[in-house]
């Protein structure tokens, strides 16, 4: 058998079987409600997710006054972009995330407390850059 022959089986199989796993693979996350977080932001902010959340006392007035929503918070931990420049990743027993992300159409900066049991959103501040 020619080698075109045999690299078109080849590159034939492989393809269907790369289909089958993204097929496989996308039935199981949109069932189970997981997904796979490879990169630091994703990893950092699922893992804040993972934990019971405690809001700050400037924070839990502003979930009073209407100007937040516990939805948008969710949506700013999920959606949210990491600062690690400005984050300080080394303290321990906690360590505190700079999230940037967007409330509501406003650019916002949110200062969360990652401890090892719990995690505490400290402020949600309007970017002023």
């Amino acid at each position: 058998m020619p080698f075109i022959k045999r690299l078109g089986f080849y590159l034939f199989g492989v393809s269907l079987g790369i289909l089958f796993l993204a097929f496989f693979f996308k039935k199981k996350t949109e069932d189970t409600g997981a997904y796979f977080c490879y990169f630091p932001n994703c990893r950092t902010l699922k893992d804040i997710r993972s934990k019971p959340m405690y809001y700050s006392d400037a924070v839990t007035e502003q979930l009073r006054s209407k100007a937040l929503d516990t939805t948008d918070i969710v949506g700013l931990l999920t959606q949210g972009d990491v600062d690690f420049g400005r984050s300080d990743t080394k303290s321990n027993p906690c360590k505190t995330y700079i999230v940037e992300g967007t409330i509501k159409e406003v650019e916002v900066i949110a200062t969360v407390r990652n401890c090892v049991k719990k995690a505490t959103l400290e402020s949600i501040v309007p970017n002023t850059d």
